[in-house]
């Protein structure tokens, strides 16, 4: 079967239903936006996206899903404008305010979800759309990005479906439901008649550089949910059964990071 006759979209979306996957409401993020402007950047990750960026004849750049501003003010003194956009109120409120201590005046911000309408997005050169890709419509996403984007888009997706490891959900007692890996997109684009490049990033699990059981365990329901307390027990046990590894998170994940021209 030739690759057009798949709907690498609907596989997408099923996969998606399968692993129970929700858009959070904006009022979830913005209740972590200033713990994550408090928090220090990830500068592995942001000098990675950075680095693999090709900025060449851009000078206007859309950061979509911008949270506090990582990549988008990373970019701006390459810019003469840059447009951060997010659906939280509370993560555009931080941008603003990491642009101020920064002294970069060369941003605006619009408060637009994946899901709402684009029709009123300005086009830019460039854009950028980094760790926000966690979509329910992934080919809507991309064709957004694409129509929005005069020169380039640079986006980075999960590799593997999980961002904590899979041997501590199995210790819980939980099934691992897996989201959508990378390479739909990439079978997306194909089928938009785009050719992507690809790399990776690699990035710590989300569990790592937690000080103690009790921290270890804290940081766990907020990324798995609340935990029963028998699978605390069980948290707790795989963290004192190897300290080296439950300082690591367990093991880490990759992000891919896949650009195209739109032009």
């Amino acid at each position: 079967m030739l690759l057009t006759g798949i709907d690498f979209g609907q596989l997408y979306r099923d996969q998606m239903a399968l692993a129970g996957g929700k858009e959070k409401p904006a009022s979830a993020w913005d209740a972590r936006a200033l713990e994550m402007q408090k928090r220090p950047s990830d500068s592995h990750y942001t000098q990675a996206f950075i680095e693999l960026t090709n900025t060449s004849d851009c000078s206007t750049v859309l950061d979509m899903g911008c949270g506090t501003g990582a990549i988008g003010l990373a970019l701006a003194a390459k810019m003469h404008q840059v447009i951060g956009m997010d659906y939280s109120i509370g993560m555009l409120q931080a941008f603003e305010s990491n642009a101020r201590k920064q002294g970069i005046t060369n941003i605006r911000t619009i408060q637009r979800a994946w899901e709402d309408s684009w029709e009123e997005t300005p086009k830019c050169d460039l854009v950028v759309a980094s760790r926000s890709t966690t979509v329910m419509d992934m080919t809507d996403a991309l064709q957004k990005l694409d129509r929005t984007a005069n020169k380039r888009v640079c986006l980075t997706n999960l590799v593997g479906g999980s961002f904590i490891d899979r041997g501590l959900i199995e210790a819980l007692g939980r099934e691992v439901r897996s989201i959508p890996d990378y390479i739909y997109i990439l079978n997306i684009l194909y089928q938009m008649g785009r050719h992507p490049r690809l790399d990776y990033i690699e990035a710590n699990g989300r569990l790592a550089g937690t000080a103690n059981v009790e921290d270890f365990v804290t940081k766990a329901e907020l990324s798995l949910g609340t935990l029963s307390d028998s699978e605390k027990q069980r948290a707790e046990a795989w963290y004192l059964a190897d300290s080296k590894r439950a300082k690591r998170g367990g093991d880490g994940f990759k992000w891919a990071f896949i650009s195209w021209d739109t032009n």
